[in-house]
């Protein structure tokens, strides 16, 4: 989540004065290299630091230094120029690659998660308590919870459906999934979380229970009506995917008249001061 990552980078530094640029298209941030390796090494001359550095990466192949890339930051002195930024992820390798007592701590956080992520290799039930317990610390009600982590099983069930059909590619996957929120909600997914006031974060996440039943009716709908009819490619799975969005945006029209309401809401569940990031807090102490 957007502001949640926002925290999370001034925490991990225990400071607000690293600058960083959010990519709407994106929807990521871009973080000033020298302003993290200024606080992690203390160095009076950051910039020329993290030229030597990158000189030394560079020979070492080091992808975090190709996948760097410069946008204009605004500097002391009011003006704006080019800068070295990373994502989040090419943050963590320079971190990784900076010998300091300062970055130490993060290093050992990183080594954690990087053996817990080998734990659920042995164990896949682990990731998936995570996510029980994490939207339990985000205060989701039980039945929600519920909901959607049948919901994410059931959307691999329907991607699995796509594969068996034609359709591939992630980006595929996309355009026909933002063709079903179209015809039940009227809504592409982006402009669902513009509705919501979400930027990155899962839209699902931040539904009621109706519209996260809706959304799963639409894509069931869909995988449904994909092993009956048996389309090939993408452009007729476009059209049965019309199909089953239309069957959900039916139900919510009848369920609307009855309530005299939209049931689409602009609220979400966001809640930025969570448990996880003050479990984080405590580890990089």
């Amino acid at each position: 989540m957007k502001k949640d990552k926002l925290y999370l980078i001034n925490t991990i530094f225990r400071s607000d004065n690293i600058r960083s640029v959010w990519n709407e298209e994106e929807e990521k941030y871009y973080i000033s290299v020298v302003d993290v390796i200024a606080i992690l090494t203390e160095s009076k001359d950051a910039r020329h630091y993290w030229n030597v550095l990158k000189s030394r990466l560079k020979e070492e192949g080091n992808q975090s230094v190709t996948n760097c890339d410069q946008l204009k930051l605004k500097a002391s002195d009011g003006k704006y120029y080019l800068t070295d930024v990373v994502d989040i992820e090419g943050m963590f390798r320079i971190i990784e690659s900076i010998p300091s007592r300062n970055a130490e701590p993060i290093k050992q956080w990183l080594a954690g998660l990087g053996s817990e992520r080998i734990n659920e290799l042995f164990d896949p039930s682990i990731p998936v308590q995570r996510a029980i317990d994490l939207y339990r610390s985000k205060d989701y009600d039980e039945a929600w919870i519920s909901k959607r982590i049948k919901s994410i099983q059931d959307r691999k069930s329907l991607t699995d459906v796509w594969k068996e059909h034609g359709v591939y590619d992630d980006t595929e996957y996309s355009f026909l999934t933002d063709e079903i929120y179209k015809m039940w909600s009227g809504m592409t997914s982006r402009q669902y979380k513009n509705h919501k006031g979400l930027n990155n974060e899962n839209l699902r996440d931040n539904m009621d229970s109706i519209e996260l039943i809706l959304t799963d009716l639409s894509e069931e709908a869909t995988k449904l009506l994909t092993i009956k009819k048996d389309p090939k490619g993408l452009k007729e799975n476009l059209k049965v995917s019309q199909i089953g969005g239309q069957i959900a945006r039916d139900t919510r029209k009848k369920l609307e008249d009855n309530l005299e309401k939209s049931i689409i809401s602009k609220s979400n569940k966001l809640k930025y001061k969570n448990k996880e990031i003050k479990q984080i807090e405590e580890k990089i102490e």
